[in-house]
């Protein structure tokens, strides 16, 4: 078996950059994409490009065949959809069908992206670790629900059929190369636009895509099979983090707080109008559902058994605001 390393979702925001980290590591890599990906993200990486949904079971067999490392980084990560078990179904079956390639193909080490969406945030606003988890009935919203059942599925299949799975959970990754972008990239674009005026009170832990992406590799040489890994950088206020982007684009930062009761009907309208428009709201009711609570974790596990580290919080905004500029997202 060569030094090959198969990576799901290749064409995304931690796919890609997942990718990068070991091209230069000087690994051989396959890496899969739907058909309707954007492949700007791998232009310049040498690369096997299959075209395979990571919930069709053959397409991820065939494609798991001759790898020794396999990285599970795709996902269907929207905050909303029409049908929000849609969400849930893709996750699980998509997990489903790539861990089973993995087994069938006698994959040495699996490293499976999961998420803090996993995890459940401690009430008083102290960082959560690994130990703090979410059931399926505290997960709030269709995206923390399917990373939930997904990350329990490999967990059994660690346990029950020798899956040799490390999971990694990283928290807001911000920074080059998001393409969509993700959600969090939105609010970036919206504030760089002078389109956030005022703020929740709310935080987020907010981390360097390449910095993620390190520590997936840390996660393949020195993880323990079973155990979990959050892979954040610093705890952030929401309105920290909208004020930076303000600072960096000249523009005024909001001042105003917001209570989120009152948002609810526009969350409510903005899904409405989503409903026929079909584009994702950029306001819902679960993100409102979920501000309720300061998403702040911490990576000392992987600080301490990978050796993980993470840059400044601010120059991985600065990084995004950069490439989003460099794209013409923002002007």
């Amino acid at each position: 078996m060569s030094d090959l390393a198969l990576v799901t979702g290749a064409s995304g925001f931690v796919g890609s950059a997942v990718a990068r980290h070991l091209a230069a590591e000087g690994i051989s890599l396959r890496l899969t994409v739907r058909s309707d990906s954007k492949r700007d993200n791998l232009e310049g990486l040498k690369a096997e490009i299959v075209v395979a949904d990571m919930r069709d079971g053959a397409a991820m067999a065939k494609a798991a065949r001759g790898a020794r490392w396999l990285f599970h980084v795709a996902a269907d990560y929207r905050l909303w959809a029409k049908d929000p078990e849609e969400i849930v179904r893709n996750n699980l079956e998509g997990t489903r069908a790539v861990m089973q390639a993995a087994l069938a193909a006698g994959v040495e080490r699996v490293v499976y992206t999961s998420s803090v969406a996993t995890l459940k945030p401690h009430d008083d606003g102290t960082p959560a670790d690994e130990t703090s988890r979410h059931t399926v009935d505290t997960a709030i919203g269709a995206y923390k629900r399917s990373k939930l059942v997904a990350e329990r599925l490999v967990e059994r299949l660690v346990r029950d059929e020798g899956l040799p799975a490390v999971i990694v959970n990283p928290s807001t990754p911000i920074g080059p190369r998001d393409i969509k972008p993700t959600p969090t990239g939105r609010v970036i674009v919206e504030a760089a636009r002078g389109g956030i005026p005022a703020f929740v009170d709310t935080g987020l832990n907010i981390v360097h895509v390449d910095d993620v992406a390190a520590g997936h590799i840390l996660a393949l040489k020195q993880g323990r099979i079973g155990e979990s890994y959050v892979l954040g950088g610093e705890d952030v206020s929401f309105r920290a983090m909208v004020g930076e982007v303000a600072r960096l684009t000249g523009r005024r930062p909001p001042t105003v707080g917001l209570p989120r009761g009152p948002l609810f009907p526009l969350a409510y309208a903005a899904e409405a109008v989503a409903r026929f428009t079909g584009k994702e709201p950029f306001i819902t009711a679960d993100a409102l559902k979920m501000a309720k609570y300061k998403m702040f974790f911490s990576s000392a596990k992987a600080v301490r058994e990978l050796g993980y580290s993470a840059r400044p919080w601010r120059e991985a905004i600065a990084d995004a605001l950069a490439w989003f500029r460099m794209t013409g997202t923002v002007k």
